[in-house]
């Protein structure tokens, strides 16, 4: 019963944290303390008014209205090499490409697609703005130089900014470049092919979602540079291109080859330059001999035909695979003289017919009506069935090759080319930031791009810029039940999973609530009985309890307990006496003998009823339910 009781307690709390999460989530006070100091709550203008308002009329008996938050610009603090958060409103040290794309249409060779500073189209932080691409299927590129350029030495590099795709993304990137440090590097004429060291950050096109990370490795040997991919992140990057929310990338290369790519602050892709990269960034030692070739009587087949085996002589190649089956009969009723089909005969010639043109005109075949009764119409043929002595075209079975020399394989050669470069972080240093675009989306926005050589600065400015943004978004987003709504407006299924998650705890609770009144009720009657019988037993009704002493009333008290079992011998003994003298009774010779036998079996009765009873009374005193009855 208590187990029935405390599920039921379970349930009914889990339906009022249902009802409860929308306005626990909507209001909650546990933000961290790191993020309340940054959230204004009201400007003083604002203060002001409200004073004035509550001087001049009575506070309303309305609920308290949400606190309004304004934007505090994240500082730059610590080692860093570039730090833009765009909240002067303009574009001031950027540059905008005035090139021309290579190996493209004049149409859209042009690197003229609008960029602008300006917050986003639903902000919930007013005063936080970004760069927003404005344009779709226009090509984009816009620069801007580093503080001073970054060279890999003992330090690592950490890259980080924010983007958020405010109308989806359809086919495009969102990745930024860290350009190379060049003599010749003019943003003026940033283009798609500008040296750059490193690339990174996300990239959409149909169903394939990517995050790029991709580094520039120079040959030692040749000096020439070739592009090294990381492998594919593991986890699902749908959510970040398609829920419309700001997400933060962070790049983190390492001074022992290690890297880390996060999303949010969490690790989605991890590895070593050495081993992740695609190619390697050291070549094979040694590799095939391109002037070797496979010899003309090399054999490679590992199976052929017996040359020993003959076609037995029963072998028939020309039996066919079917053939018609003798057993069959024509069914009764088949219309031989019925075609299967017949001209329409309500079709008539169209007016515009010509039959020099169009030749003879024909009505329109129809099924024939005759053949709907009939089981069919037409010259009857027997149906065709699988022949039995079919074996098809001979072939000699496959054996093993005696001559089997194995798949051929040119010989290995020392790579002319071969080099070990153990130190890839080493890479070439760059001296600007660009972004090189191109999408078929408008209105993407970046956001507090940075790049530093600590990560303790590079988090601090992820808390002052993403976590502050991350907190007001998260303070506006809709309680549990207007996602749930949200949901099953896009999945309709989901209304089948709401209406089981809620009728199966009413069942369940209307189930156990029945149960336990019929088991309480059934106790009730147990223990009306027992009083009922305790009742009878004071009342003096001594033969209740002759019938039947129940032994598990004593087991009630640790007094010492009476032996039951003599007292029913006892009663056995004094029943077979009863019959032996009612035998005696019944001879009328000797009526006088059996009284005055009678007359002392009648007082030893007494005597040991009466022993008997004070015995009962005695047990009775002692236990406690029967003390609470006499005083009642």
């Amino acid at each position: 019963m208590h187990q029935k009781v405390l599920l039921f307690v379970l349930l009914a709390a889990g339906l009022l944290c249902l009802s409860v999460a929308p306005v626990s989530q909507a209001q909650d006070p546990d933000e961290d303390a790191d993020v309340e100091d940054d959230l204004d709550l009201a400007g003083a203008d604002d203060d002001e008014l409200e004073g004035d308002d509550q001087d001049e009329a009575p506070p309303a008996s309305k609920a308290p209205a949400a606190p309004k938050v304004t934007y505090k610009a994240p500082e730059p603090m610590g080692e860093h090499f570039f730090a833009e958060s765009f909240d002067r409103g303009t574009l001031d040290g950027w540059v905008l490409s005035k090139a021309k794309k290579d190996d493209a249409d004049e149409e859209i060779a042009k690197y003229d697609g609008k960029w602008a500073v300006e917050e986003m189209k639903d902000s919930k932080l007013p005063g936080d703005k970004g760069l927003v691409l404005k344009s779709r299927a226009k090509h984009h590129a816009v620069s801007a130089q580093l503080l001073r350029p970054f060279t890999f030495h003992s330090m690592p590099l950490i890259i980080q900014y924010e983007v958020n795709f405010q109308s989806g993304i359809d086919c495009g990137g969102a990745y930024v470049k860290l350009l190379s440090e060049t003599p010749g590097l003019d943003l003026d004429q940033f283009v798609d092919k500008t040296p750059y060291t490193i690339m990174f950050g996300p990239d959409k096109c149909g169903e394939d979602y990517k995050l790029h990370f991709i580094f520039r490795h120079k040959n030692p040997k040749t000096g020439e540079y070739e592009e090294k991919h990381a492998k594919k992140p593991d986890a699902d990057l749908r959510s970040y291109f398609t829920d419309k929310k700001t997400h933060l990338y962070t790049l983190v290369v390492n001074a022992d080859n290690s890297f880390e790519v996060l999303v949010d602050q969490t690790v989605v892709n991890s590895g070593n330059l050495l081993k992740d990269m695609t190619p390697p960034v050291n070549p094979p030692a040694e590799i095939e001999d391109p002037d070797d070739h496979k010899p003309e009587d090399w054999d490679e087949r590992p199976k052929i035909q017996d040359p020993d085996a003959v076609k037995p002589e029963d072998w028939d190649e020309d039996a066919p695979a079917q053939i018609p089956d003798e057993d069959a009969v024509k069914p009764d009723g088949w219309l031989d003289d019925e075609p299967e089909y017949i001209g329409d005969p309500d079709a008539i010639k169209p007016d515009d017919w010509d039959e020099d043109m169009d030749g003879e005109w024909e009505a329109p075949q129809i099924p024939n009506p005759a053949c709907e009764s009939a089981p069919g119409c037409g010259p009857w043929k027997r149906p065709m069935i699988d022949n039995p002595s079919y074996k098809g075209k001979w072939k000699p079975p496959m054996v093993d090759n005696p001559n089997y020399q194995g798949i051929w394989k040119p010989r290995k050669i020392p790579n002319p080319d071969y080099f070990e470069d153990l130190q890839p972080f080493k890479m070439t240093p760059f001296s600007a930031l660009g972004l090189e675009l191109w999408s078929m989306t408008s209105d993407i926005f970046f956001d507090n791009f940075f790049i530093t050589n600590d990560r303790n600065t590079a988090e601090r400015w992820a808390a002052d810029g993403w976590g502050l943004k991350k907190a007001a978004e998260g303070a506006a987003e809709p309680g549990l039940a207007a996602q749930m709504l949200n949901a099953a407006e896009e999945r309709p299924w989901l209304w089948v999973v709401y209406v089981l998650t809620v009728a199966l705890p009413l069942v369940l609770i209307v189930v156990f609530c029945c149960t336990g009144k019929r088991s309480s009720g059934s106790a009730q009657d147990t223990l009306s009985l027992t009083s009922l019988q305790e009742e009878l037993q004071e009342a003096g009704r001594p033969q209740l309890e002759k019938k039947k002493t129940p032994a598990a009333e004593y087991k009630k008290t640790d007094e010492p307990q009476p032996d039951v079992k003599e007292e029913e011998e006892e009663e056995e003994e004094e029943e077979e006496e009863g019959g032996k003298a009612e035998e005696a009774k019944s001879g009328s010779a000797a009526e006088d003998k059996s009284d005055e036998e009678e007359a002392p079996a009648e007082e030893e009765d007494g005597e040991k009823a009466a022993t008997t009873d004070e015995k009962e009374d005695d047990i009775l005193r002692r236990s406690p339910r029967s003390r609470k009855v006499r005083k009642d």
